[in-house]
């Protein structure tokens, strides 16, 4: 192999012997897809040939969406940690379009969105599934680029906080606001963007899991982890945000969703 083709590490953000945390780079994919069969690069397969051992993926982030992803070490600590997942802490950061005002707590349910191929013989007459998430607005801006009818463009920076798993949740619900995340192709907002695209050479989803906390399938203790933001961050910096990680860090701890109003719709 040249050295042009070799791979850089993942980021590793922790690491015992049962489980493995990683960065994951936005644009890369979990583990391998028949929906995209070309594709030659997963999380999966380079950390596994990193640290020598095979690695059990026990949650998800899409494809375009960058940070804290977590893999078992063995089949049986996955199950254990599949059982308890819905106690686990998700918080992620978004760019969204338009000023969300205030801090509330979406409760708006979600019908299952099924793959063409996948779920082609699936059940299409399924209720809608309950589905929350708390919303906190971190900092508003407005750029002078017209978009549409508007003569300027205005964004917010958002924490969002999924308290269920419903597929897509954070880009539907946000869509459902009227504040879709920018770089979402599917429930996004295709003028922001290319306005995006043409402004700041942006074309990624600019969505990132930046904090992870669950309690240890072995030990009990609460593990909390952070993935730096470093990419997302000089992208906020580039479109005009000032808030950052450690703006974040110390808002964080007032960030209780049970404060929250909540809204149902």
């Amino acid at each position: 192999m040249q050295e042009s083709e070799v791979k850089p590490p993942l980021e590793i953000l922790y690491q015992d012997q049962w489980l493995v945390a990683v960065n994951k780079p936005a644009g890369m994919l979990v583990h391998r897809s028949f929906l995209d069969k070309h594709e030659t690069e997963f999380v999966m397969l380079r950390l596994r040939d990193q640290i020598g051992q095979h690695v059990f993926p026990l949650h998800r982030l899409d494809r375009p969406t960058s940070g804290v992803l977590l893999f078992g070490l063995s089949s049986e600590i996955a199950r254990v940690m599949g059982e308890q997942q819905h106690l686990w802490q998700k918080t992620y950061l978004a760019v969204v379009r338009g000023h969300l005002k205030e801090a509330l707590l979406l409760d708006y349910a979600l019908k299952e969105q099924q793959d063409a191929i996948a779920d082609k013989f699936a059940r299409q007459d399924k209720a809608a599934q309950s589905a929350q998430t708390a919303i906190w607005p971190l900092q508003h801006i407005e750029l002078p680029f017209a978009v549409g009818r508007y003569a300027t463009a205005r964004y917010s920076l958002l924490a969002l906080q999924p308290l269920t798993g419903r597929k897509h949740q954070l880009r539907r619900h946000c869509e459902h606001l009227f504040h879709p995340i920018i770089g979402d192709t599917t429930h996004g907002d295709g003028k922001h963007n290319q306005l995006f695209r043409q402004q700041f050479s942006c074309a990624r989803l600019l969505l990132h899991a930046a904090r992870l906390s669950f309690c240890h399938p072995v030990s009990g203790e609460t593990i909390s982890l952070s993935a730096p933001w470093r990419d997302f961050a000089a992208l906020l910096l580039q479109i005009g945000f000032t808030f950052d990680e450690d703006d974040f860090i110390r808002q964080f701890p007032a960030m209780n969703y049970e404060l929250l109003p909540r809204r149902q719709d």
